[in-house]
């Protein structure tokens, strides 16, 4: 049984990752530190806790198991945060994954499968986003992120480190089986956020901002269910062991919602009002993300069947009503 090592594997995405992987026949082994991670989400191959600058514990796992690949989610991604705390992301997220990068070329593990993000864009007014779009930032989390892409291509010229890179855009919803889900502290999502707010775990949502060049005034994303994702990282695992080389991929389906859609789409799947105020812009919020690309399909054969609204909400809301980790 062939081991991959999943950094992240007890978050979110990299939970439903892990499934994914065991399904496919592999056996994840998840590496988290448990900062925003829960280890109760790790529940389809062995855990091993340490953290990403801990070069020492990370060589000692690359031994243990031997992975075939990794495939790195680990990272801090708040973009509030991001903004205040710079420093915050640049060590952890680009020294971290070059640590980890290191580790895995020392252990001969040269096929990489790296979580980046639509947020190395940056600020494109009415332009289609594909893999060709210049990035230009306006974050730590996408300028570290935009960091960590330039190291994996160094380090394939310098040791031959082939990786897929993929580009997400706003990641929803939750395993259909509940067996894991969305779950963050703070929470910082829009999709949980509402559901929320809906059964009265918080105060109303605050939209922020209604000012924006959109049709209603909000904020405008593309977004993708979290099972669609994860099955774009199992064939990019698959791409690199059928050694195609090195390459990068949007994730989305080329759709946007406005925040005032989702939560109408919310209100429609749960019945219920989404009590919200209106609040102020955020820093570096961009007006518009959406995917202009449909690389993944045509090259990886990647088809998200799961990223309507609809979908994407009935299963978090399922997942939401589970109770969540028990912490």
């Amino acid at each position: 049984m062939s081991h991959v090592l999943v950094t992240g594997g007890a978050g979110y995405i990299g939970s439903h990752a892990c499934k994914a992987l065991a399904q496919a026949g592999f056996t994840p082994v998840t590496y988290d530190n448990l900062i925003t991670g829960w280890q109760d989400a790790v529940q389809f191959g062995p855990f091993e806790q340490g953290d990403l600058l801990d070069r020492g514990r990370l060589d000692e796992v690359f031994a243990k198991y031997d992975p075939v690949a990794v495939v790195h989610f680990a990272a801090l991604s708040q973009v509030g945060e991001a903004m205040s705390e710079p420093g915050k992301y640049w060590s952890n997220n680009v020294t971290g994954s070059l640590t980890l990068i290191e580790a895995a070329v020392a252990a001969n593990c040269l096929n990489f499968v790296f979580s980046s993000t639509c947020a190395t864009y940056g600020e494109h007014d009415n332009v289609v986003l594909d893999e060709t779009t210049p990035q230009y930032p306006l974050n730590a989390y996408g300028a570290s992120k935009r960091a960590i892409e330039d190291i994996l291509r160094d380090f394939e010229a310098a040791y031959g480190l082939r990786s897929v890179i993929f580009r997400y855009f706003n990641v929803a919803g939750a395993d259909p089986e509940a067996q894991v889900g969305e779950f963050h502290r703070p929470e910082t999502h829009l999709v949980p956020l509402i559901l929320d707010a809906i059964d009265g775990k918080r105060d109303a949502l605050t939209v922020f901002g209604t000012d924006y060049d959109t049709p209603d005034g909000t904020c405008i994303r593309d977004y993708v269910h979290v099972c669609d994702l994860v099955d774009a990282h199992v064939l990019g695992l698959k791409w690199l062991q059928d050694d195609k080389g090195s390459r990068v991929f949007n994730l989305g389906t080329g759709t946007g919602f406005s925040v005032l859609e989702v939560m109408d789409a919310a209100k429609a799947m749960t019945n219920h009002q989404v009590p919200f105020n209106i609040g102020a812009r955020r820093a570096g919020d961009c007006t518009k993300l959406v995917s202009g690309s449909t690389r993944a399909e045509q090259e990886l054969g990647w088809s998200p069947t799961r990223s309507t609204l609809e979908t994407m909400i009935t299963d978090a809301w399922r997942w939401h009503q589970t109770g969540h980790y028990n912490h």
